[in-house]
């Protein structure tokens, strides 16, 4: 989504401004700007496409003695939801003649009501947008108190926001404010740096406050007053950032994707790192604080998420149904809350997000918990919101993902939900040494990724067969359903090829009337239950001229046999092969899109983090 950065301390605040700019590129945008406080006035500059444009349009920033007296100034990168992608709609936004200016990240729901209301009052706007609906409210309740005027402004709000917040006659002070979408506050000597994303801060600061729904805070340099839309002062927890700023670097790869997908090895270690009682044959989960007696109470597993979130929660809910013997449902969290789920206290809920912040799935969260279930968050980023509201759950340690398209968060999030149905499993009826075998299994993760990451080249010769394409089918059964779901998805978003993913079993329902020699399809073949069904569908499929890649186990002759190209993977349990067959579909798509030339790590239309809906 749309990126945050503001300042306000004794450095010039445009360098930091556009560095921080920079750091965000990543979360997909069209549009970029940013105002600096400088004397009396508060000076705007903004343009449509990349911050590079931005750039070239201030001018000499670095040096210019102008720029640099400059110590106060807000920035944002735009990813039009409100009108299209134009100089004129980018952010900031002034209002009362360039008085105030503001950025904002969200959707007003009610701007057009607002709208109405202050051209009645003589406002005059000029862009499209809601969010310069919401920079003229302030100012029509400006009198001389910023805060007052944002404070009165937003309890007239109706919808999602993180804002930051200037103005000419109050040259010192910054306010930014969050509802939905998130906003983190880094603490330096004399200075603060506000962002959307922890990204854009790690090179000034580790130390960081985030921000609570209708929390406002006012900042004056390195000083942080956090306070309600009622002016009544809270105290909000010193967190620290817990990763270098190398990590959100490219490190030598072409693409952020290739480098987080050769990540995974690392990632799911760290993500497994001390959680497994291998002696035992159980997990250690104790950021749920749940006793073993708790666990055992629940009646059933329900994960909600969006996306791959939702793919990975779609694998959690086959391992605890083998596993343990209890039932398990996946929901769709944009769904969740309008249809008045069946949930309760015999429910244990896990949100998968790796931002911590999707809108949707915060939203189940809360639904979650007012119907008096226990809620357990399941995020990559520490002192996310669905991590703070969830009060427990599982961090993924997987280090920051900067490409759009995920791969190290879905084999992480994988990795551990294998955990949580190990130990509800052992919980209830399974035996010690069954969860010994199923440790071993999840600990030898890893290293199979890492065999797959060695076969990149080959991957990446097979790829050349589907730059052509146009559309794909992508089929497996049980277990690997939800990785030709991910593989669907994976193709989808960088390369732009439209494909369909489907349980294997569905083909004759209806999908096979659109197989000819223009339609490859992409099987999900590896050993185990559902193996052989598989392998009669791929002949159904070449019956009728499809090309059929099979991601298949090594040395399988049979499953080779009936296929025009193999992606062979190393032999493990169907439950392993989710994530060891996900990261070669990974690699096959990163190739196609890489040889299509497309733009792989900011995808078009795409965003990082969904945080409206």
């Amino acid at each position: 989504m749309c990126g945050i950065v503001a300042y306000a301390g004794v450095r010039a605040a445009s360098p930091i401004l556009l560095q921080g700019l920079r750091k965000l590129e990543y979360r997909g945008y069209d549009s970029a700007g940013i105002a600096v406080h400088r004397g009396s006035a508060i000076d705007i500059y903004k343009q449509e496409g990349k911050v590079a444009n931005l750039v070239d349009s201030i001018g000499d920033y670095q040096t210019d003695p102008s720029h640099q007296e400059a110590h106060l100034g807000i920035a944002h990168t735009r990813w039009a939801t409100h009108g299209p992608p134009t100089q004129v709609n980018a952010h900031p936004h002034p209002a009362g003649d360039g008085r105030i200016a503001l950025v904002h990240n969200g959707i007003i729901e009610n701007y057009r009501s607002l709208k109405s209301k202050l051209e009645a009052q003589g406002h005059i706007f000029l862009s499209d947008t809601d969010s310069e609906v919401l920079a003229h409210l302030v100012d029509s309740y400006y009198d001389g108190d910023l805060f007052a005027a944002l404070s009165a402004a937003l309890k007239e709000v109706n919808g999602t926001y993180g804002i930051a917040c200037i103005c000419a006659d109050e040259p010192g002070t910054l306010l930014v404010a969050r509802r939905g979408s998130p906003i983190v506050i880094g603490l330096g000597e004399n200075e603060t740096i506000v962002a959307s994303d922890a990204s854009a801060i790690i090179s000034h600061t580790r130390q960081a406050i985030y921000l609570d729904d209708n929390d406002i805070a006012i900042v004056e340099g390195g000083k942080v007053d956090v306070r309600t839309l009622d002016a009544v002062p809270v105290q909000r927890d010193l967190a620290s950032i817990d990763w270098s700023e190398d990590a959100a670097e490219k490190g030598g790869y072409d693409h952020y994707m290739l480098k987080e997908i050769f990540e995974q090895p690392e990632a799911i270690r760290n993500a497994i790192r001390g959680r497994i009682d291998e002696d035992r044959g159980t997990a250690i989960l104790s950021g749920l604080g749940l006793s073993p007696r708790e666990l055992v109470d629940f009646q059933r597993l329900l994960i909600v998420g969006c996306g791959t979130s939702l793919n990975a929660g779609l694998v959690g809910e086959y391992a605890v149904e083998n596993f343990a013997a209890m039932l398990g449902e996946v929901e769709q969290a944009a769904e969740f809350r309008y249809r008045n789920p069946i949930v309760g206290s015999k429910d244990l809920v896990i949100a998968i997000s790796q931002s911590g912040e999707t809108a949707d799935t915060l939203a189940a969260v809360r639904e979650a918990i007012d119907k008096g279930a226990l809620v357990a968050g399941l995020v990559n980023v520490v002192g996310s919101t669905i991590a703070r509201e969830a009060g427990r759950g599982i961090y993924l340690h997987a280090g920051p993902e900067i490409s759009v398209a995920s791969t190290k968060a879905f084999t992480c999030q994988v990795s551990v939900l294998l955990l949580v149905a190990l130990k509800l499993a052992r919980g209830r009826r399974m035996s010690r040494e069954d969860g010994v075998k199923i440790s071993r299994n999840i600990l030898g993760i890893p290293a199979l990724v890492q065999t797959v990451l060695e076969k990149n080249d080959a991957i990446a010769e097979v790829a050349k067969n589907f730059v052509e394409c146009a559309h794909m089918f992508y089929i497996g059964r049980g277990y690997m359903y939800p990785v030709a779901l991910e593989g669907a998805l994976k193709i989808k978003e960088i390369s732009y090829i439209h494909a369909e993913a489907y349980n294997a079993a569905e083909l004759k329902h209806g999908p096979i009337a659109l197989l000819d020699e223009n339609m490859p399809v992409v099987a999900l073949m590896n050993r185990g239950p559902g193996k052989e069904k598989t392998v009669g569908n791929v002949e159904e499929c070449r019956a009728r001229k499809a090309p059929v890649l099979g991601v298949i186990t090594e040395g399988d002759q049979e499953a080779k046999a009936a296929c025009d190209w193999v992606i062979e993977v190393p032999d493990c349990p169907h439950y392993i092969a989710t994530v060891v067959a996900t990261v070669a579909l990974q690699l096959f798509s990163y190739h196609v899109a890489r040889l299509r030339g497309c733009s792989i790590d900011q995808p078009r239309n795409l965003a990082k983090s969904v945080t409206v809906e």
